[in-house]
């Protein structure tokens, strides 16, 4: 009997393989973007080889969102009970910046998982979130309920939400640093001289073509992009559903025009924020205020607009990319001004920690939206920044 030349080169950590090009697949695109094909030829690998090793495309998906938890889960239980805040938060950041091509699949794509999943993959970023919860306690006692802990590990995790290329021993002393800046924060601590955030106000819409947009934007929130259907916006702003099409060409163009109207009241807060600013750590903070209250405000157009953007298609990404580009590059002018120390790479990298904190914070405190939420927010945003 001869053995199976094939089954003689293929490595046995085929399948963490599968899941690890799987991660970085779903991560950049987006779970109904992704194809299996796409996912094979990424490991080297025929589509048939892979559905020999997983069903269908969720169970994939389902490992993916899993094994990030995992190893998080693991890490922090090798780390001694008592142990100091550093010890937890740098266990969190070494796993996380090892893995961030494939770490971020949990942040917006898990709301795909079924309930039973769901609730699995809660209850182990929950006991994730009480370690560190118990470390910052015993270093920074307050009773803001795993607020802290949340952003902190917020910070930590926005690391496999962009591209940004840093040394990986650089990423963890700074995202080790930026969490241990938000633990020590004061959330309840008021702010000293804060003005008032002025932000521009949503378009009424006032034509067709607005309320269609007005409407599917919720639905894009709650439901997804890809599970909303265009009888479901036609229902929802009253027309058949051929009408769509005579004011855009797909869904997609519509899921394109909410991201654009994020970005552009997104900008126009930013001008209003930093209009009359006195210096470089005003304009930080005036940014880091901005952009909390923008979230808190805006919450479903910029959960859309954060969760979708990697669906589109190229075309229609390209002004969203600039409309990006231009914003983090007002923030890291600003914040290299205010600590000069910071090269242009690790200002980006503790600029996209804030937008971390901003959306685990709010998720902790379910988007409530208050002047004490806002502001504790934005402290622990400033913290984050190191400022």
């Amino acid at each position: 009997m001869t053995a199976d030349p094939a089954a003689a080169t293929r490595p046995r950590n085929r399948k963490q393989l599968i899941v690890e090009a799987a991660g970085r697949v779903f991560s950049e695109r987006g779970y109904h973007t992704a194809s299996m094909g796409e996912i094979a030829a990424g490991v080297g690998i025929t589509a048939a080889a892979l559905y020999r090793h997983f069903p269908n495309k969720y169970a994939l998906f389902a490992a993916c969102a899993d094994v990030m938890a995992d190893r998080l889960v693991a890490a922090l239980d090798e780390v001694p009970p008592g142990a100091p805040l550093t010890d937890v938060l740098t266990a969190v950041t070494r796993v996380t910046v090892a893995h961030r091509a494939s770490g971020g699949v949990y942040r917006w794509e898990a709301r795909y998982l079924n309930r039973e999943d769901r609730r699995t993959l809660r209850a182990k970023f929950g006991h994730v979130v009480g370690r560190v919860d118990e470390a910052v306690q015993r270093a920074y006692a307050l009773p803001d309920e795993r607020l802290r802990a949340s952003a902190a590990l917020g910070a930590i995790g926005s690391i496999t939400m962009h591209h940004t290329s840093i040394a990986q021993r650089r990423a963890e002393d700074l995202l080790s640093a930026s969490a241990l800046g938000v633990a020590a924060t004061d959330p309840t601590a008021a702010r000293r001289g804060a003005r008032p955030v002025a932000l521009p106000a949503q378009p009424v819409p006032r034509t067709r073509r607005a309320q269609i947009l007005a409407a599917a934007v919720p639905l894009f929130a709650r439901d997804g992009f890809a599970n909303v259907t265009n009888g479901q916006i036609a229902e929802a702003v009253g027309l058949a559903p051929s009408a769509l099409y005579r004011h855009y060409p797909g869904k997609v163009d519509i899921l394109a025009a909410a991201c654009l109207q994020a970005a552009g009241l997104l900008a126009q807060g930013v001008d209003q924020g930093l209009h009359e600013v006195a210096g470089p750590y005003d304009a930080v903070v005036a940014l880091a205020a901005t952009y909390v209250a923008y979230s808190f405000e805006y919450t479903a157009l910029n959960t859309v607009a954060e969760a979708e953007f990697a669906g589109l298609p190229a075309d229609l990404r390209q002004p969203l990319v600039l409309a990006q580009r231009e914003h983090i590059a007002v923030w890291e002018q600003q914040l290299r001004l205010a600590r000069p120390e910071l090269d242009p790479r690790q200002a980006r990298v503790l600029v996209h920690a804030g937008f971390g904190v901003v959306v685990e914070a709010g998720r902790r405190l379910r988007w409530r939206d208050s002047h004490e939420n806002r502001d504790a927010v934005t402290a622990l945003v400033v913290g984050a920044l190191g400022l």
